[in-house]
């Protein structure tokens, strides 16, 4: 089974401290997840229209364990204190097997 990817990218931060609360409940809940944080911050360089934004890369061992991370109980109430602090996209990619 490939391996996936939760890969966040930020659009704006309009609230620190939302987004503080959220890493502080956001972050142990994808490690109980099985998630496996391999890159966060702003990029380094950006190409092809790319914008230099905070990008967040997460490794699972599956799209199902992406999937149930994101949808527990203790991660939705990471995504209720970010509220409205950030806009960003997040997608989970299959790895290449």
């Amino acid at each position: 089974m490939p391996k996936a990817y939760w890969i966040s990218c930020y659009h704006s931060i309009s609230d620190d401290e939302k987004l503080a609360a959220y890493a502080a409940l956001g972050g142990p809940a994808i490690i109980e997840g099985g998630g496996r944080i391999l890159a966060r911050g702003v990029a380094a360089l950006a190409y092809e229209h790319g914008v230099k934004q905070r990008t967040v890369v997460i490794e699972f061992d599956s799209v199902e364990a992406a999937q149930k991370a994101h949808d527990s109980a203790a991660y939705q109430a990471a995504l209720k204190a970010l509220g409205d602090g950030a806009v960003r996209d997040l997608r989970i990619v299959e790895g290449v097997a």
